[in-house]
């Protein structure tokens, strides 16, 4: 322990010296919450240690919020002791002579953490010998409408920005090549990285690849796409979203996670085995079953909102069921296993609206898992399309409520993320899923006044 308290102030010591050497005045203290937003507080570098270093503390309520701004658990609601993560320091790109740093609760609240049920994750794989690469990809829409037309029009009768365009076509790239050149910018002044950035499915659709790095790092540069993404755009009179399904005629946005497993003493890739017909090791394998026998039961960790379930729809190029294959982009799990440097694990079940930490923590979770107990692996899928449903492989939770139903009971996801950290977050899903229903929409009222 005298080690690691060391170690910390070292790097504290070393991260505060290099700001201030930059002339960094101000710093963004920010920590996520449950569904993946962040709430932060803007401080004078000087004073960050004392809010939030040892002896510091903020309202332990942060992770007993829902998106609508209510209080969902349960008081007292005090102040709670905080720690900063200082190796997460990086620039913040809005403001001059300001950065960025993620910080958490260091007391009972950090088993309501996303962040710190991801970090025990990847505690887990170091002991297994583990060295971890993770990224996410994400689709988003952009609206061509700020956030006071959008009240103003009570979310109705939405305009797509690049209403033009048509799936990766060179000429949509190039008319609205200023808006991706000058997101790209911003993203890359936060330390975000990219591998790709351009439109993709329709109009106003974009997409994102984040380049595969440390899970806890890949889930913050994530967290911080999608913020500052939506920011940027907002200053630009724009509305960018990540809801999993916007409407009934446009596709729904996915939110996948890529996860690559190396020997941490070695370097040597796991996933990669030139014997085997496929290429896949036998590592690669028990990963695949993992994730495909835990991800029907622990769904809700990572489709969250009720939102995310309209994605599951017919029509949508999302898996309706727990299947994996071999490259193939219509299964839930697609393994990726040559070359062996970019031998890979995709997860393609989250949405848009994902919950990066808790995304990669269920994906990485659910393979270690796999090459623990060494579940069988199902056949892959042959063939497969956006509405086909192969026999014989388990479905999928239909809506939010069910999903924290079989989650509540899923004795896998408690004994790897925590009876206190379930418990909690199947209350916030039901509290989401019944706030979320009992509203009724202009479709449902056409569809039913005069016909019942």
């Amino acid at each position: 322990m005298a080690a690691k308290s060391a170690a910390r102030k070292t790097l504290k010591r070393g991260a505060v010296e290099r700001l201030r050497k930059r002339g960094v005045r101000t710093v963004h203290v920010a920590i996520p919450d449950l569904d993946g937003s962040l709430r932060e507080r803007r401080l004078a570098l000087d004073d960050v240690e004392t809010a939030f270093g040892p002896g510091g503390t903020f309202v332990n309520v942060i992770h007993k919020w829902d998106t609508g701004e209510n209080v969902i658990g349960e008081p007292p609601f005090v102040g709670e002791a905080t720690a900063l993560d200082w190796a997460s320091v990086r620039d913040y790109p809005f403001e001059t002579d300001a950065a960025f740093v993620f910080a958490d609760y260091s007391g009972p609240s950090a088993m309501l953490s996303p962040r710190e049920l991801l970090k025990t994750q990847i505690e887990r794989a170091k002991a297994m010998g583990f060295s971890v690469q993770a990224a996410l990809e994400f689709e988003f829409h952009v609206l061509d409408d700020g956030a006071e037309g959008l009240r103003a029009n009570g979310f109705e009768g939405i305009d797509m920005y690049a209403s033009d365009n048509r799936c990766w076509a060179s000429q949509s790239a190039a008319i609205y090549s200023e808006y991706v050149a000058e997101l790209d910018a911003t993203l890359q002044h936060a330390g975000v990285g990219l591998f790709g950035l351009g439109l993709e499915l329709g109009p106003g659709c974009f997409e994102a690849t984040l380049r595969a790095t440390d899970p806890l790092r890949a889930a913050d540069d994530a967290v911080l796409f999608k913020t500052f993404t939506k920011a940027f755009s907002r200053r630009r009179g724009l509305t960018a979203t990540f809801m999993a399904q916007l409407a009934a005629n446009v596709a729904g946005l996915s939110g996948h996670v890529h996860i690559s497993l190396a020997d941490a003493k070695s370097g040597k890739p796991l996933f990669h085995d030139g014997r085997d017909k496929d290429g896949m090791s036998k590592t690669m394998r028990h990963a695949v079953a993992g994730l495909v026998e835990l991800a029907p039961e622990a769904l809700a960790l990572c489709a969250h909102t009720v939102n995310a379930y309209r994605r599951l729809t017919p029509g949508n190029w999302a898996p309706k069921t727990a299947t994996w294959a071999v490259q193939n982009y219509a299964a839930a799990v697609r393994a990726v296993p040559a070359p062996a440097k970019q031998a890979r694990m995709e997860f393609r079940l989250p949405a848009s609206d994902t919950n990066p930490y808790l995304a990669i923590a269920l994906t990485l979770g659910a393979a270690l898992h796999g090459i623990e107990n060494k579940p069988a692996l199902p056949a892959p899928i042959i063939r497969g399309g956006p509405d086909e449903t192969p026999e014989g492989v388990p479905g999928l939770p239909h809506d939010l409520l069910e999903a924290a139903d079989r989650l509540d009971a899923c004795k896998l996801a408690r004994a790897m993320f925590g009876d206190t950290f379930i418990d909690h977050f199947v209350a916030t899903r039901r509290h989401e899923e019944a706030v979320v229903r009992k509203h009724v929409s202009a479709f449902e009222r056409a569809r039913y006044i005069e016909a019942v």
